[in-house]
């Protein structure tokens, strides 16, 4: 299996980086935190629906992962049903085209229910979808690889994320609705399926199944074994956890150098560009470094760097040089995403990675949610510094968790064959 994997690795890891690239070009042109949400904007005036949006994502995309692990690990090949289930994720977008046009028709109610119901969809597409996806990467590229490779595609996707929301807001101001949004979400439906094109040419070596005692077992007494015996892991979901109140002050840097800096719209857009531009160099770069040194020493500096900017979001007074809390946002959220998302799939046996993979994002799920509810909580009850204080308090407690209780599973394993 090796042998194969060697030899389709280059074709796997190109074909891939036009995978991810088209994926992020789709989702700059249907942006979760501007496009749809300037689309509900123009069927409701409640901050609460629009705020939902990337909520609605994000816990999509965590929740149902750890409940399709047992069928993941039952898979000798995975690729046909990843195909058939991220058409859930996609097809969703589409939908959103055509509420846009028969908006006037429709009204903004119906358009309103349609609307979020679709977002559910995508969302929940993209989590019963991301288990499969994420074994699959482990079977195309070798554990040496794979925060490079993931590095790779998120740049890519990145890169072209931000030529896609140009593009949008460039349509949005151009055409007329109801074809101005309905434009931006029929070409992200085209770009989805140019991405589920290249995905598809994708080669995959066959794995013969083999028999555990654990995946027998209910998926509750399995999570309950792993949590109880594997403590490098359990340390490691803590750290997860507790990270995403670590950066939960992200959502808020922009408006607070707005309101209180006097930093004008267009700096925030130029900011905004910064942000893109930091995390479209550091994926690849911090993918590299933690391939060639430690996944966990990358999350360490993420976590020591969140809290780094929240501190200076505090401090720096003149919004020029806010830029710099932007540029540690953006290598921040890089590590917490790409390189946790490298190490997530290095823990336990392989047979039960999936139940790893699962826990590692449904058990932290909930933090999603929890995290920017404290944050403009406290913004509104205490005043935006408090929420940068107890971001950065936060991002210091998952920095000493992981540096004191977390092993790198990379590392060890590596040594692990040296031995042998």
């Amino acid at each position: 299996m090796q042998n194969l994997v060697q030899k389709d690795l280059k074709h796997n890891f190109i074909i891939s980086m036009f995978d991810g690239g088209f994926f992020g070009f789709a989702v700059g042109m249907a942006s979760y935190t501007t496009i749809i949400p300037l689309f509900v904007a123009t069927m409701t005036n409640s901050a609460t629906l629009i705020g939902l949006i990337p909520a609605i994502h994000n816990m999509g995309w965590q929740l149902p992962q750890l409940f399709m692990a047992k069928r993941v690990s039952k898979m000798e090949r995975i690729k046909p049903v990843v195909l058939m289930l991220t058409i859930n994720e996609r097809a969703p977008i589409l939908a959103l085209a055509l509420i846009g046009l028969l908006l006037p028709t429709i009204g903004s109610s119906i358009g309103l229910i349609l609307t979020f119901a679709a977002l559910i969809w995508q969302g929940l597409g993209s989590g019963i979808t991301a288990n499969a996806w994420q074994i699959m990467i482990t079977k195309i590229i070798p554990g040496d690889l794979r925060a490079t490779f993931f590095g790779g595609q998120s740049a890519a996707a990145n890169l072209l994320g931000g030529l896609g929301a140009i593009i949008a807001g460039v349509l949005l101001k151009q055409i007329a609705p109801p074809w101005d949004f309905a434009s931006c979400f029929f070409i992200a439906s085209a770009l989805y399926a140019i991405s589920w094109f290249f995905f598809k040419q994708t080669r995959e070596p066959l794995k013969k199944a083999e028999y555990d005692p654990a995946l027998s077992k209910p998926l509750g007494h399995e999570i309950f074994n792993i949590l109880k015996t594997d403590k490098t892991f359990r340390s490691f979901l803590i750290s997860r956890f507790v990270s995403q109140f670590g950066m939960m002050a992200f959502a808020f840097y922009t408006v607070f150098a707005v309101k209180h800096l006097g930093m004008s719209t267009i700096t925030a857009g130029i900011m905004t560009s910064i942000l893109m531009i930091t995390q479209v160099v550091a994926n690849p770069v911090l993918g590299r470094i933690a391939d060639k040194w430690s996944r966990k020493w990358v999350l360490v500096l993420g976590s020591a760097v969140s809290a780094l900017s929240a501190v200076l979001a505090l401090l720096i007074k003149n919004p020029d040089l806010f830029v710099l809390v932007f540029i540690l946002m953006g290598i921040g959220g890089t590590a917490f995403w790409t390189i946790g998302l490298t190490i997530s799939l290095e823990f336990g046996p392989e047979l039960q990675r999936p139940t790893y993979v699962g826990m590692a994002n449904t058990l932290i799920a909930p933090s999603a949610i929890l995290a920017p509810l404290l944050g403009g909580f406290l913004a509104d009850a205490f005043g935006y510094p408090v929420t940068f204080i107890v971001s950065a308090i936060f991002g210091i407690i998952s920095m000493l968790t992981l540096t004191l209780l977390v092993n790198d599973p990379h590392r060890e394993k590596s040594l692990a064959k040296e031995k042998v």
